[in-house]
């Protein structure tokens, strides 16, 4: 019994020795990582940095506008009739007057003749029984009855040079020429779309829908930006009328602003962007867009900051984001002017992560940062 019980007992101790040896090893092995741990250097992230600036803003609406010539006509015929002579050249350049198109008139100028003959008989008429009738030779009513022949002759002629000048169609002001389908010797039945006329002007006029919360703070007068797309630079414009109701259906009233028209400039009927005010200016404060992150708890940025150890640490800080100018976005709340923030490579950072900030970039904290 004594034998077995020696036996547990140095089992047991055999057991706490290696227990204890292991223990030490492992402790040894802590203590040597935790020391060359503590002789790495912090790791560090690089990332360029940009100062946030002040800067006035007005809250704006967008909309989409159509370009409008002041003055545009589709231009169709009053008259049937034979094209004798058509001048409707596309993207020519027309002053008022000029001759468009031209219907064959052969019919009414031969019946034009006829009248000026009859009208000339009236007259000769007229001229004999007025001096017959001071010599008591004919009575008033044969005098009355051939007046009434001249002036029915006269009304006669007026009639047919208005047919006449109904097929000749003119340019009603200067303009420039649509696309057409009209040729020489073709019958055009009355009505007939010959083609369209855009107003040449120094101005054009560009029409769009704003809620009406927006046109009730609108005034004749009043600035606005009109971006033609593409490369072009926005055009500045005015306001020139407000519509005197509101759409029941969609609650938005139609503005029109005026802006100068050139060559280069957008065409009649062109979809163009404009950029209405919608309230009062507010400072804001800008800074570059891609300083911006966006997360599950809302927007943020990184404000770099000299830490305690006197070294440049970036700090998440919620911000109320606002709208993208150029380059920059607009913060409206949760940063001051001056405040140095992180911008390329600010993904890759963590609060109070140790950051060097790239050279060519800020390279030190302004005042108030600290």
């Amino acid at each position: 019994m004594s034998r077995r019980w020696i036996g547990s007992t140095l089992l047991i101790v055999f057991v706490l020795g290696a227990g204890g040896l292991l223990g030490a090893r492992k402790y040894a092995s802590v203590r040597a990582s935790d020391a060359a741990a503590s002789n790495q250097p912090e790791p560090m992230e690089a990332v360029t940095a940009a100062v946030a600036e002040a800067r006035e803003h007005r809250p704006t609406v967008t909309s989409i506008g159509t370009v409008l010539a002041t003055q545009s006509v589709t231009l169709k015929n009053e008259q049937a009739g034979t094209v004798r002579d058509v001048a409707l050249n596309p993207g020519q350049i027309v002053d008022a007057g000029t001759v468009l198109v031209a219907l064959d008139v052969s019919v009414e100028e031969a019946e034009l003749a006829a009248q000026e003959a009859q009208a000339r008989l009236a007259q000769s008429l007229l001229d004999r029984y007025e001096k017959a009738s001071s010599n008591n030779a004919v009575s008033q009513v044969e005098v009355d009855r051939a007046r009434a022949e001249r002036d029915i002759a006269g009304a006669q002629m007026a009639r047919i040079r208005a047919v006449i000048a109904r097929k000749t169609i003119r340019a009603p002001f200067r303009s420039r020429v649509g696309l057409s389908d009209v040729h020489r010797g073709q019958y055009l039945n009355e009505g007939t779309v010959l083609t369209t006329l855009q107003g040449i002007d120094d101005v054009a006029n560009v029409d769009f829908a704003v809620p009406q919360r927006v046109a009730a703070v609108l005034r004749p007068g009043d600035r606005v930006q009109v971006g033609p797309g593409g490369s072009l630079p926005p055009i500045d414009g005015a306001v020139v009328a407000i519509d005197a109701k509101v759409d029941p259906g969609t609650r938005n009233a139609l503005v029109r602003v005026r802006i100068p028209s050139s060559p280069d400039g957008p065409a009649p009927g062109a979809s163009v962007r404009v950029e209405i005010p919608a309230g009062p200016s507010v400072t804001a404060v800008a800074v570059p867009v891609n300083a911006l992150r966006k997360g599950p708890e809302g927007d943020h940025v990184f404000v770099i900051t000299t830490g305690a150890d006197g070294k440049p640490r970036a700090h998440v800080r919620a911000v109320e984001s606002g709208p993208v100018v150029g380059d920059d976005i607009l913060i409206v709340g949760g940063l001051v002017p001056g405040e140095r923030v992180a911008t390329s490579g600010s993904f890759k950072l963590r609060e109070a992560v140790l950051v060097a900030v790239a050279p060519g970039t800020v390279a030190a904290a302004p005042e108030g940062s600290r």
